[in-house]
């Protein structure tokens, strides 16, 4: 098979390379996916820089986790129905070397979510890490209808999936971009508010707009650069899901969370258990066949394009997901 890889962990130009691999095979337990589409998140183009605390294993890897096809085959203890289905798979570079950036996948079947029919391949291969990640991040503090949700980043793939789903389970919205033009794509998605931090005061105006109260529930995308400021937005009694910070250290004012009683959940969507992500994607299939979740598509790239591709993400400047076509 056809599949971009890197051989050591460094600038996209200097790495990243296409060539052939042979044809992965469906073990027990797994399904193999003909890929029509691969995602790319920015932990991948970290994980490919050596960011992350992921040690590089083998000789090669093929990168991406998150990616859409249908399924070809099935692993020996697998229900042979499978077969024909279209699939959105996640977390498939997290435990092993063969990501989405290739024409076939094997992965677990539980890690492999039936796609509804309404939903496009290219749609479907930006959900995984982004979607799931929002997802939890929006529930885990509870029910949130007829509450105030605060998304930070809402412009980002993670933000505005979560602001989509936070408004479809009952909730109102203020979220945090930086850009006018990151303030659109944000109200499209369903804001109710969209706040500039880099030109308006987010404590005086989540008061006003709360009405002196502060929100309810908070989805962290930065800890570090928002602790500073993240107990003047809280309700007291609020919950906070922190899923990002550019730096393992924070400071934060533990005696005002206290007497506020704040409840603070950090959480990596790559080391949720098994069972919460097969409750999220219980939870999401029919929100996602309503067709109520959309996906915004910044730049398409062919397999041949992946250097271009990590550079575009890694710039910063999309508003919405890159995607590659593998088909």
């Amino acid at each position: 098979m056809k599949a971009a890889f890197y051989s050591a962990t460094g600038h996209a130009r200097d790495v990243l390379r296409i060539g052939e691999f042979p044809d992965p095979i469906a073990a027990q337990g797994e399904v193999l996916v003909q890929m029509a589409v691969s995602g790319i998140n920015p932990s991948d183009v970290k994980t490919r820089q050596g960011k992350t605390a992921r040690p590089f294993e083998g000789s090669a890897r093929i990168p991406h986790n998150d990616g859409a096809g249908t399924i070809i085959a099935v692993g020996p203890d697998v229900d042979t129905t499978r077969i024909g289905q279209r699939v959105w798979v996640h977390n498939t570079n997290v435990t092993g070397v063969l990501g989405t950036a290739a024409e076939l996948v094997a992965v677990p079947q539980n890690d492999a979510a039936i796609l509804p029919d309404n939903i496009s391949f290219d749609e479907a291969a930006c959900f995984g890490v982004p979607l799931l990640t929002a997802c939890h991040g929006v529930t885990i503090g509870g029910p949130v209808e007829g509450k105030w949700v605060y998304i930070s980043g809402g412009a980002g793939a993670v933000g505005n999936y979560a602001i989509q789903l936070a408004k479809a389970l009952g909730a109102s919205v203020i979220t945090s971009v930086s850009s006018d033009a990151k303030a659109e794509a944000a109200r499209e998605a369903g804001a109710d508010f969209a706040l500039n931090y880099r030109t308006e005061n987010l404590v005086d105006r989540v008061a006003e707009i709360t009405g002196g109260r502060g929100v309810d529930h908070y989805v962290e995308v930065n800890l570090t650069a928002n602790a500073e400021t993240l107990h003047d937005l809280l309700a007291t009694g609020a919950t906070v899901a922190i899923y990002g910070s550019d730096s393992p250290m924070a400071t934060l004012d533990a005696g005002k969370l206290r007497v506020k009683l704040i409840g603070l959940h950090f959480y990596n969507v790559y080391a949720l258990p098994a069972e919460i992500l097969a409750a999220s994607k219980a939870a999401l299939l029919p929100i996602l066949e309503t067709g109520f979740i959309r996906t915004r598509i910044a730049e398409r790239f062919t397999l041949d394009e992946i250097v271009a591709a990590h550079e575009a993400v890694e710039s910063g400047k999309l508003i919405g997901n890159a995607i590659i076509r593998i088909r």
